[in-house]
């Protein structure tokens, strides 16, 4: 799940169970920050399908860095965040490619 402000992305670790807190997802964050995030929109009608890829820098938002305002935009798009917001670390990704494909061009 995630959430853009402009040319950031953020996402959080939620609540779901997890065999511990020492995500390897974070530890990879905190060697290479190089991420790609790929988003698609799959259709039975192929002249709906696009997809849009960023590339760009991923930072764990450190406890000295609100994370109120992203959370609130992850609240405003997934209800079960508006329930129970993430308890886990924030990731933001400060974009600096977009690349992207439509069926339709």
């Amino acid at each position: 799940m995630f959430a853009l402000e402009g040319d950031h992305l953020f996402t959080a670790v939620d609540q779901k169970p997890k065999t511990t807190t020492r995500l390897q997802r974070l530890a990879n964050l905190a060697a290479d920050p190089r991420v790609s995030v790929l988003v698609e929109h799959y259709a039975d009608d192929w002249e709906q399908l696009w997809w849009v890829r960023l590339d760009g820098r991923a930072h764990i938002l450190g406890p000295e860095e609100s994370t109120a305002g992203p959370l609130d935009l992850l609240a405003a798009k997934y209800p079960q965040y508006r329930e129970q917001r993430p308890r886990g670390p924030v990731v933001r990704v400060s974009i600096e490619r977009w690349t992207g494909w439509e069926a339709a061009g």
